[in-house]
């Protein structure tokens, strides 16, 4: 029986978990950190425990301490989102072994999906093309040999996964320094430094495709989404359909898609997410073993709640909805903001929010943990919110996400809000003609021109929002703050 579900998680992710299971009759857990004591999920949930100090090491990475909290709140099973624990292993085998249920895919594929020179050799015995490159873990010396077989420019990859330890080398003379970064930054992301080689795909694109899989046998695709807006391999803006698409591409896609989730025996929730050279040919690039961040655009076009379904699985059932029942059903564009500074290098800002405008109006979700007062702390992801439009046409979302884009307002930090104001007014975006290097090289942001007069009405106006925040926190903080709590049937005292 599933009863509760605790939680791993924190911001917008962890509200949006904590609603499906709401809207489920679920009850929920919540755990948080120092700096969360005052965050969005930790008030929507059932019940909050404290997980230890600020920094992630010390709470949201504290698998004994998850645990330990799920076992003392009578949870039954863990969520783990994205990010922190969500790929990790030897935590999900931990949650089983501890009697619970695990959200997410069996250990041994997440062990799997997480060695991305090994799930490379399943995937290609299993007939699925991934990119020329190395399978295997080499020595400095052997991946120098290996990468004058395959030619430059290429790319050094840490076996661990994400952005961290990718370096770009375009000539045998770049290796040795390259080779060395990868190497320290993957062990410290990842507590390996095994790197692979990859040839490098130019003028690529970035095509994913959702996946549900359950313990019957059952695993459907959900269609595409591109992620080809990035910044040095970091997602920024994501979309369902592919402009790049068309029917049968689709089709081979997909069916390729569905064999590689098949060769790890993949069950929950994830992505395969392919490289498409200029020619429209499609590489396999990796395995997303979680909830992706951009799955509400793929929601959106099909109906499908992927919390939910991910919910189905765990309890034993089949998925609710065969392949032929999957359609696509208009536009949807993701938009990840930042508090980072776009006019500076996108340099991370922290401070508070002191004042909040979300937008709203048909065609328009909001993920977001965001609320006015919030502290943004350099402890996390700068990922403060993804805003999410819906349009018949891609033509009427994007201009959705401009309107919904401009009545976006957070005051108290910088964010990347005017960076996808600037990539929506695009003619080469609005005409689909881009590629992963295309934020890279061909689009850049100047801080604008503020005289004077701007300078001093922004100042007051601040400090009036500023004064105006101070009078409603004295207001509104408790007498006493309780470190751990339980929502009382029938709702909050008053």
């Amino acid at each position: 029986m599933l009863n509760k579900v605790l939680i791993a998680n924190r911001g917008e992710i962890a509200l949006r978990v904590l609603r499906a299971c709401h809207e489920l009759g679920l009850g929920t857990v919540a755990v948080f950190s120092e700096a969360d004591r005052d965050a969005l999920h930790v008030r929507y949930a059932d019940q909050a425990y404290p997980l230890g100090g600020a920094a992630a090491r010390d709470s949201y990475l504290r698998a004994d301490k998850v645990l330990d909290i799920a076992r003392r709140a009578g949870a039954d099973a863990v969520h783990p989102g994205y990010g922190f624990l969500a790929e990790r292993s030897d935590f999900a085998q931990a949650v089983l072994d501890a009697g619970l249920m695990w959200i997410g895919p069996s250990p041994a594929a997440l062990g799997l999906a997480g060695d991305k020179a090994s799930v490379r050799r399943r995937v290609q015995a299993a007939g699925v093309p991934v990119i020329p490159g190395t399978d295997s873990p080499m020595s400095d010396e052997e991946l120098l040999a290996a990468a004058g077989r395959l030619g430059f420019p290429l790319l050094i990859k840490a076996a661990g996964g994400g952005a961290k330890g990718v370096r770009v080398v375009a000539s045998r003379a770049d290796m040795p320094n390259a080779l060395a970064s990868a190497r320290r930054e993957a062990r410290a992301a990842f507590g390996d430094d095994c790197l692979y080689l990859e040839k490098r795909l130019e003028r690529a694109r970035q095509i994913e495709f959702q996946l549900l899989a359950d313990s019957h046998g059952n695993v459907i695709h959900l269609g595409e989404h591109e992620s080809s807006i990035q910044r040095r391999y970091e997602k920024l803006l994501d979309e369902a359909p592919s402009p790049l698409m068309d029917g049968e591409l689709r089709a081979r896609m997909g069916e390729v898609a569905v064999q590689a989730a098949r060769a790890i025996g993949y069950v929950g929730a994830g992505a395969v997410e392919f490289l498409v050279d200029q020619e429209r040919n499609f590489y396999f690039l990796k395995i997303t073993p979680r909830l992706q961040v951009e799955h509400a655009v793929t929601e959106w076009v099909t109906g499908i709640d992927i919390v939910k379904e991910q919910l189905r699985v765990v309890r034993g059932r089949e998925l609710h909805c065969t392949q032929a029942d999957v359609r696509l059903n208009g536009w949807a564009i993701e938009c990840r903001i930042h508090a980072k500074d776009p006019f500076d290098d996108f340099v991370p800002s922290i401070g508070r929010v002191t004042a909040l405008t979300q937008p709203t109006g048909p065609g328009v979700r909001v993920d977001s943990g965001l609320h006015e007062g919030l502290e943004i702390t350099p402890y996390y992801d700068s990922l403060i919110s993804k805003l999410i439009c819906w349009g018949e046409t891609r033509g009427e979302a994007i201009l959705r996400m401009r309107r919904a884009l401009e009545e976006y307002r957070i005051m108290g930090v910088k964010t990347t809000i005017p960076f996808h104001q600037r990539i929506l007014d695009s003619h080469r975006f609005m005409g689909g003609q881009f590629d992963t290097m295309f934020v890279d090289e061909r689009l850049s942001l100047e801080s604008p021109a503020i005289d004077a007069a701007d300078a001093k009405v922004a100042a007051v106006l601040a400090t009036l929002v500023a004064h105006q925040q101070v009078r409603r926190t004295v207001q509104d903080r408790p007498a006493s703050k309780r470190w751990h709590w339980s929502r009382p049937v029938g709702g909050w005292p008053e």
